[in-house]
């Protein structure tokens, strides 16, 4: 072998270990993490010094639509800053669509993207797609080869090498990160079925010439239903039924507190209208201004069988008639709680005879959906209470629940679902 070539094999073998030490290195560091930044943080960070290049990307891709980049950028004094760096659509597109390295060492001349115009000073670019059984989960990028140079064979056969190495730690650490963040909701999630739950009361009271029937039926993602009755002398009790805005731990705590303010204004006057004026102004100065409450109560008389409503921004109760057997809307108009500095308030009171029934409720029952996207809604509601209005509370209660099962069977609950029942006896 003459001296030119025993150079050229030196110069071989010493850039085959330099990269087999790269490849060795990245193998480390990468497979010590599951942080998905950390892991791209890594690449980018080998990459750019392995190849040589000014700067680098990762995009990690989902169904087909591409997601924030973490990009690491390396001057040729070495110093580094990270920034967000998004690929161009055009570029994105053709790997998306080819799924092979792309090698453009001319960036303004390259005919195959001709008046495209690169976030950043490009001159030169070579991309690898990042496959896991030849599905694109990601893009790897390095740019500006270092002194205007190009880039090589070897310098698309070594990145493609690091892509491969690289695709199913990122998918793991992807994956892994998903997985993580869907146990922190399912912690959430208990955490707000535990406040609604405690929200409720564990059982309802006795109380003479009427019969109570209530129910929640909470979504996956709880939200802020929550019901109570409250006795006021022996002849009073109080209805509460009311929804917080929103889902979520968040919801289920407002909930707790939006409750406490309206038990105590309940317990300072038997005046609906003082109740709920003061509850707002309570609410509109101390909890979030996006957020609200809708509120129904209801004062049962066991003296005079008489229910008298006032409402904020809630469902109207729904009244079956025995005696006409006939279903019709209780109309109180008013405004959720902490909507508005001031409401007006709408009390009316129904007199009740033997056998009639009113079922308060929450939005989330009317909102329910089944598999052709239909509402379930107030008319099929109004349906039920015609047909079994003459049972009692408890079986009026079970069969609107079953009709509701039955209505959205398939389709995920969305909403929590609060459901009470008064009904006069004799």
């Amino acid at each position: 072998m003459d001296h030119i070539s025993l150079q050229e094999e030196n110069t071989r073998l010493k850039k085959a270990i330099e990269e087999l030490s790269v490849l060795n290195e990245l193998a480390r560091v990468i497979s010590s993490t599951m942080s998905l930044d950390v892991v791209i943080e890594n690449i980018i960070k080998r990459v750019v010094k392995a190849i040589h290049t000014e700067q680098g990307l990762i995009t990690l891709v989902s169904d087909e639509q591409a997601s924030s980049m973490f990009t690491i950028i390396r001057t040729q004094d070495s110093r580094s800053q990270q920034r967000q760096f998004h690929l161009n659509q055009n570029i994105l597109g053709w790997m998306l669509i080819n799924k092979k390295p792309l090698v453009i060492n001319d960036f303004p001349t390259d005919s195959r993207f001709t008046g495209v115009r690169i976030e950043g000073h490009v001159r030169s670019l070579l991309c690898v797609p990042l496959l896991i059984k030849n599905r694109l989960i990601g893009i790897l990028a390095v740019m500006n080869k270092l002194e205007n140079k190009s880039f090589t064979d070897d310098d698309t056969r070594l990145l493609s090498i690091i892509g491969t190495q690289s695709a199913q730690v990122l998918e793991n650490a992807r994956l892994y990160e998903e997985e993580q963040k869907r146990i922190a909701l399912e912690k959430e999630m208990s955490a707000a079925r535990e406040v609604q739950i405690n929200l409720l009361p564990k059982e309802l009271p006795k109380v003479s010439g009427f019969e109570f029937a209530a129910m929640t039926l909470p979504a996956k993602e709880v939200g802020g239903d929550f019901y109570d009755v409250l006795k006021l002398n022996d002849d009073l009790y109080e209805i509460l039924i009311a929804d917080v805005a929103g889902k979520g731990l968040p919801a289920a705590l407002l909930a707790t507190f939006g409750k406490g303010v309206i038990s105590s204004q309940i317990a300072q006057n038997h005046s609906l209208e003082l109740q709920l004026k003061q509850s707002n102004c309570i609410l509109r100065s101390t909890i979030p201004s996006k957020s609200f409450i809708t509120t129904l109560l209801a004062i049962v008389n066991s003296h005079d069988r008489t229910v008298t409503f006032a409402n904020a921004g809630h469902c109207y109760p729904l009244l079956y008639r025995s005696k006409t057997r006939s279903v019709e809307q209780i109309i109180i108009r008013g405004m959720a709680l902490s909507l508005a500095p001031e409401i007006r308030v709408e009390v009316q009171t129904v007199h009740f005879e033997p056998d009639d029934c009113v079922l308060l409720y929450s939005d989330g029952l009317e909102d329910a959906q089944n598999l052709m996207q239909e509402f379930f809604g107030e008319e099929n509601l109004s349906l039920i209470l015609q047909k079994y209005g003459e049972q009692s509370a408890e079986i009026v209660l079970k069969n609107v629940v079953d009709e509701i099962h039955r209505f959205t069977a398939g389709v995920s609950q969305f909403d929590d679902i609060t459901i009470f029942a008064i009904k006069a006896i004799s």
